[in-house]
């Protein structure tokens, strides 16, 4: 079996939790990549920052959904926060911002998939 088939089926039998916390992972990574990519080296930073905002934009949408069986309070954390990583990638791409706190909330993010934040 291929590696590629090998993520496919794995990517079947997982639950939507662990797919959401291996995408924040992916994202996380290429944004460290991105951050130690010098500020003015925007194109190096650009994929990264556009696949956060991406996957901050998806997670909106799907809160946002009348079906979506999140509590609404958390629902709403969730696309508050999608407004503010949406500015605030915008604020690095202008180089006004620091990468960082995007990376920051992604880890706390993970945080809470893997249930972390429960057993604290």
């Amino acid at each position: 079996m291929s590696f590629q088939a090998y993520q496919q089926a794995a990517a079947r039998s997982e639950n939507p939790r662990d797919a959401e916390y291996r995408l924040f992972g992916q994202v996380t990574r290429a944004l460290l990549k991105a951050s130690e990519t010098p500020p003015e080296d925007l194109q190096g930073r650009i994929d990264a920052l556009d696949w956060n905002r991406r996957l901050w934009s998806a997670l909106a949408t799907d809160c946002s959904d009348p079906g979506n069986v999140l509590p609404e309070a958390l629902r709403a954390q969730i696309i508050s926060l999608s407004l503010w990583v949406s500015r605030h990638t915008s604020a690095v791409m202008r180089r006004e911002e620091e990468i960082d706190p995007l990376i920051d909330i992604n880890r706390i993010m993970m945080q809470g998939l893997s249930g972390q934040s429960e057993a604290a």
